[in-house]
Formats: C-alpha cells, structure tokens, sequence
C-alpha cells in the first residue's frame, strides 16, 4: 500500500465486526478414513453454499497492519450500519481451493497470487491488506480445519473464499478506519448446473461489465452486482453466461462474467489482454503457461467480435469453473459452433491442471503447495 493511501486512512475505531468464540479444532489425521468425511452427497456436488465448521477472522490495527488471526465457529457476522462495505463498497474477495490428492494428501494451488492479487486491489480500493503469508496461513488454516468437507479424489474440491471488507464506520465518502479479513470454505462440484456439457454464451453488446480507468482489473465486489441483470437475461433464454465487450469500441471481447476467455485457431491460442478493464486471473496466468509448455503460440492482445465468432475452439477459465469448454456463442441474432469433445485443446490444457492441482502430474512449475 502507498505511502499516501496509508496517510488517507484513519485510526481504527471500535470493534464493529464480530464473531463467535474460537472453539478449539479437532486433530486431523495425515489421511482421511471413509468415516472421516463430512455427511455429505458427493455424487451430486454443486456449486453451491454448504456451512462448514470454522471461519478464519483479522482485524486492523493501529499500525495499519492486522493482528494474528484466528479460527472461529463458522458462524453469521455483525456489521455497523456505517460500516465502509455497506456504504461504499468498500470489498474486495478471492477464491482457491483444496484438493485432495488419491493418496489422501490435500493440495493448495498457487494461493500466493490469491495474496498478492488481493494487495494490488487494496491499493486501487485504498483498504489496508495483509500481506501475503499471512493470507496463505489464513488459507491453509481455513482449509485444514475444514478437512473432513474437502470432497474424495475426483467428486470436487473445497472452494476457499478469502474477503477483504471495510468494517470500521465511516459516514462521509472516504476509506474506512477498519478493515476484517475473513476467510470461509464449501465442499463444491462443477460451477455450471450442466457440470461438464460445452457452455452456450450469449454476446451482450448493452451491458458492460466494467470501463476504462474503473476497477475492472481487480476482483472488487462492486463489479459483480452490475453483472446480474445480464446474467439473469441470458439465462432466461438458456444460455450458460454472457461475454461482455468493450465499453468504448463496442467490439472487443473482455470476459464472461466471472472467468475469462480463449479462443484457439490453428496452434495459436488468444486472449484478451489485461489492460485494466480485465481481471488477471490465477487460472488463466496457469493455462497461458501450460499452453506454451504444451507448444502452442499463445497471444494476449486485443481480440474483436469477429475474431471470436470465427474461431475454430473456445473456452473459458477461472478458479470456479477451472477450464470449460463453450460449444456455441450467440451474437446479434448468430449463433455459431466450435469444436468440442475429446481431443480438443482446453480438454488437453484441462487435464494437465487439474492433474498438477491433485498431484498426479508433475509439478514443473511450483504451483502446488501440500499442507498437513
């Protein structure tokens, strides 16, 4: 954080944020056994909410830095009705998961970015952060506590969503005098109801999900609300997401609405480059690094309508939905088909990531971190 975003924040006030008692956790073994797991249905996983057993929790302090935090009972939060967050906005999130690996072990997978994406948007919301061990012990802590809700090998993952919140109370427009970082997890399966069918996207050239100068670039949560309405109208008409366009030309791609988008013609692979407008997504820096390691040409540039809707391939990537093939993408009426099925490059980029997350490929790259 900058010298002078730390001289705009105030002292931290009193306490507005709240939660219940630290409980003390229970001993994990090294591998789960069968009985070990939480009761659940992990057959029929989705992307949904499911309550686990603990929360991680810090708070500001005077020094512009946080305290140790702790393990809490995951339970509901008090905020002041003055808080920053209710009434500016003022929040940021991530998400990374656990995997659990064929041998029991469970996996992070490059949780450092998460940290360090999370301080470069603190710096745009002018919010204190901290820093990025620990956000990774926070991570690790949330996770190992939550061990027995981490699916078996194969039926999912434990999604681990970090915030970053404005809690201390403020009236007039500025940066809040305190700041809670909060960390919770669930058990989750495929982010898309129709799990791994190719996706159909829908083109909207009305909304935008960000522009020029905004926040865009960092995962804000004031750029999620604006989605909505597009989301919920494409829907309606039964389409899996929306790709948005630029706010300015009105004719070239950004993203979906919460993962970003490749296009493959030939051996070269393009995205839309992040130049503010685009988050940066852990996923997607994966997928460009193994896409080149695999041997395609991989461009991060501006890419048109046009381009998209000529492609031979399309898919999408996040930490949510990890790599999803698109079978069709509709624009101004125009509906047009890529190729999908086995053989095809995201399945390819698909199963070497998934396979570094839960240690059965090799990880060349020191992405994965191993905790117990």
């Amino acid at each position: 954080m900058s010298n002078m975003i730390r001289a705009s924040l105030s002292k931290v006030g009193s306490r507005c944020f709240t939660v219940q008692a630290a409980s003390a956790l229970r001993a994990a073994e090294p591998v789960f056994r069968d009985e070990e797991y939480a009761d659940v249905d992990w057959n029929n996983l989705g992307f949904g909410l499911t309550r686990t057993d603990y929360m991680y929790m810090a708070r500001s302090t005077k020094n512009n830095d946080f305290e140790q935090g702790q393990l809490s009972d995951y339970g509901n939060v008090e905020l002041s009705p003055a808080a920053g967050v209710l009434n500016y906005g003022q929040g940021l999130f991530e998400g990374t998961k656990a995997f659990r690996g064929d041998d029991g072990r469970v996996f992070l997978f490059r949780p450092d970015q998460n940290g360090i994406r999370m301080q470069i948007g603190a710096e745009r919301m002018c919010m204190q952060s901290p820093s990025v061990q620990q956000f990774v012990d926070a991570v690790k802590q949330t996770a190992l506590a939550n061990r027995r809700w981490i699916p078996p090998p194969g039926k999912g993952s434990l999604y681990i969503r970090p915030l970053l919140i404005g809690t201390g109370p403020i009236l007039g427009l500025s940066p809040a005098p305190e700041y809670t970082f909060l960390v919770y997890a669930s058990p989750v399966g495929n982010y898309f109801k129709n799990g791994m069918a190719p996706l159909n996207l829908y083109v909207d050239n009305e909304f935008h999900r960000t522009t020029r100068g905004g926040a865009g670039g960092v995962k804000s949560i004031t750029n999620y609300a604006p989605v909505l309405k597009a989301i919920s109208r494409a829907k309606e008409q039964g389409f899996s997401d929306v790709v948005y366009l630029d706010s300015v030309h009105k004719k070239y791609i950004e993203e979906a609405s919460s993962c970003n988008i490749f296009l493959v013609k030939g051996n070269v692979i393009s995205t839309p480059a992040t130049i503010g407008t685009i988050l940066e997504g852990i996923t997607r820096k994966s997928i460009i690094d193994i896409a080149r390691h695999l041997g395609y040409e991989v461009e991060e540039r501006s890419v048109t309508i046009d381009e998209l809707m000529e492609a031979e391939e399309v898919f999408t990537t996040g930490t949510a939905v990890t790599v999803a093939s698109v079978g069709s993408v509709t624009y101004n009426g125009q509906r047009v088909e890529y190729k999908i099925g086995d053989g095809i490059v995201s399945q390819k980029l698909y199963k070497t990531l998934v396979g570094i997350q839960v240690g059965k490929i090799e990880d060349k790259y020191n992405w994965v971190v191993e905790i117990e």
